[in-house]
């Protein structure tokens, strides 16, 4: 789905490179002189990575070697490589209508902050600790692999943009190329170096919990958003489909998905599955068609007092809707995120 409860079909080859990165002011590199981080699955090679550092005014050499998704960790992103690959992701959407994984995969990965927890990375959030194995085998992550495939020809070719801001970037994009709001994003998030860094399992929303009411409020306090925003968020089901095979929710195939577009199958929540806009308070509320997908943190949204409030407003003014989510996806893509430089910057400046 298009947020934290279920998977949307998408696969891309990924491909490995081995890179020489060379000293640049703007590549804001903090890396140590040792790294050593597990391989994922589907990117076995070791690659090793030389770095040119400048320490004390000398210049030295150091050999650094890791194993993962084979590109370099950079502390802060270029924004200028930010703006090309954005560009990238919208042909990639164009290409695969990958938009509801997309949204997912920045959504998993700033969803697992803790409010209660003030040193990063272990208060969690959008580090980009989701590249890892280790994250993405996480029950909820259930293909989310996908995405990652997807995006890391992107991060490949533009090693100036750490994972943290590429998930959140083609998160934001996705949501925008669909015809939703523009989103206020800022950008600059450190990376996590290790897998060792990454969450423990069980920070993230399950779709049928026994109090769908007090579940959701327990996961989304935590990271420090309100009813409001659960709600509001909420909406962003109106993307995507639900696979069985993945989350255990949802039909195998209905008449709005049977034929795709990208990968057959599932079940979605509303019938444009790929067009944001508030489709889905209308129809969660409504519940006429028995293809559409309902489940029960779904239905609680107009059963909650507090919920419904937010929930009947959305479904009666998608302008509403629209203000209300830009501003808490962008608050969600901040959660837990180090800056660098401590502020972020925005694309839409002329100057980071």
């Amino acid at each position: 789905m298009a947020s934290f409860y279920a998977a949307s079909a998408a696969a891309a080859a990924t491909s490995t490179a081995t890179t020489r990165l060379l000293p640049s002011a703007a590549n804001r590199l903090t890396l140590s002189s040792s790294i050593s981080l597990k391989s994922l699955r589907f990117s076995p090679v070791i690659s090793h990575l030389y770095v040119r550092k400048t320490t004390l005014g000398r210049i030295s050499s150091e050999r650094l070697s890791y194993a993962t998704v084979t590109s370099p960790i950079s502390a802060a992103s270029i924004p200028e490589q930010l703006k090309s690959a954005r560009e990238n992701i919208k042909e990639l959407l164009k290409t695969t209508y990958c938009h509801p994984i997309l949204v997912r995969l920045g959504w998993h990965d700033a969803g697992t902050y803790n409010k209660n927890i003030e040193e990063w990375p272990k208060r969690g959030g959008a580090n980009g600790s989701l590249r890892f194995e280790i994250e993405l085998k996480h029950a909820a992550n259930a293909g989310l692999v996908n995405a990652l495939k997807l995006l890391q020809p992107i991060k490949e070719k533009y090693s100036g943009v750490t994972y943290a801001d590429l998930f959140q970037l083609a998160s934001a994009t996705a949501v925008e190329e669909a015809g939703g709001p523009k989103i206020p994003m800022k950008y600059g998030r450190v990376d996590v170096s290790e897998p060792e860094q990454c969450p423990e399992e069980g920070r993230l929303p399950d779709a049928g919990p026994p109090s769908p009411a007090t579940h959701l409020r327990e996961v989304f306090y935590r990271m420090g958003l309100n009813d409001k925003e659960i709600v509001v968020l909420s909406g962003a089901h109106t993307l995507g489909r639900s696979r069985p095979e993945r989350s255990g929710w949802g039909k195998p195939e209905t008449k709005y998905t049977k034929e795709g577009p990208g990968a057959p199958g599932g079940q979605s929540w509303t019938v444009q599955w790929l067009k944001f806009d508030n489709s889905y308070f209308k129809d969660i509320k409504e519940r006429r068609d028995a293809d559409l997908l309902v489940l029960p943190t779904d239905a609680v949204l107009f059963e909650d007092p507090s919920f419904k409030e937010y929930a009947e407003k959305y479904a009666a003014d998608q302008d509403a809707f629209f203000k209300d989510y830009a501003e808490a996806h962008a608050k969600l893509s901040n959660l837990g995120a180090k800056f660098e430089p401590p502020e972020g910057f925005s694309l839409d400046d002329s100057s980071p």
